[in-house]
């Protein structure tokens, strides 16, 4: 029987040139898998069956997995700089699958309209608000009027409470990331990493925007999210490569 990856998966839904592979996995696939160490109360939560994942995908390559720590860091998505602290990857070449991992921080996905870029972003708020993608278009030194950019599944502006240090992470940046938050209580506020993501990608010259309607926090029976499980979950797995 023929697996039907849009059961499994969301395919981005932009104007990516045919050999622009990407993907997005639902919970129900089974690839971003949450695992426990000793008991519920210790967890150590967001490991991939990685297998599955590259069987269901025909991955040409094994991805170019990253360790994700809210940094600033892009690094090209090559076989000597897997595993190494970064929280983006990009390429230029075919069959290199960069990856990303969330449960309600924003991934995402970038490519050229030629078809010949590719990059995967893991956008937190401090990854954001501290330039992630910037650093990652300054990195990899490409053109930002040509890139199509797809927003895929995160924590919405309705689910996103934050405290006044998020609101000046990024007004201090920028006074226009004030028109994202919206105030729900003294100290409170719902943030829109939606977005804020537009208003940086607008300053790098980036329109061609995509995506950005996926909840994790409001869709349980298709997203792990981290905040409505008070962190036992698993993680959703986004990846982009460009096909020969």
């Amino acid at each position: 029987m023929t697996t039907d990856l849009n059961e499994l998966f969301i395919q981005p839904n932009w104007p990516a040139p045919a050999g622009v592979k990407a993907y997005s996995s639902l919970r129900h696939s089974l690839v971003g898998i949450p695992q426990f160490a000793s008991s519920p109360n210790n967890p150590k939560p967001g490991n991939v069956d990685r297998a599955r994942l590259k069987t269901l995908l025909q991955l040409p390559n094994e991805p170019i997995w990253l360790t994700q720590t809210h940094s600033t860091i892009a690094l090209k998505a090559t076989a000597a700089n897997s595993g190494k602290e970064a929280d983006a990857s990009f390429t230029d070449e075919t069959n290199q699958v960069c990856a990303v991992m969330t449960a309600d921080c924003l991934p995402v996905l970038l490519c050229n309209r030629e078809g010949t870029f590719a990059a995967a972003i893991h956008a937190g708020w401090r990854g954001l608000a501290n330039g992630i993608i910037e650093n990652t278009l300054k990195a990899a030194a490409i053109i930002p009027e040509e890139i199509l950019v797809w927003l895929g599944p995160a924590i919405g502006p309705d689910k996103f409470e934050v405290r006044q240090d998020v609101v000046d992470a990024f007004t201090q940046h920028d006074s226009e990331a004030k028109t994202a938050f919206r105030q729900i209580s003294e100290q409170q506020w719902l943030g829109d990493l939606f977005t804020l993501a537009k208003q940086r990608l607008h300053k790098q010259g980036i329109t061609q925007i995509f995506g950005g309607d996926y909840c994790t926090h409001s869709d349980p029976d298709r997203f792990y999210s981290y905040r409505r499980d008070n962190g036992l979950q698993g993680r959703i797995v986004s990846l982009i490569w460009i096909a020969p």
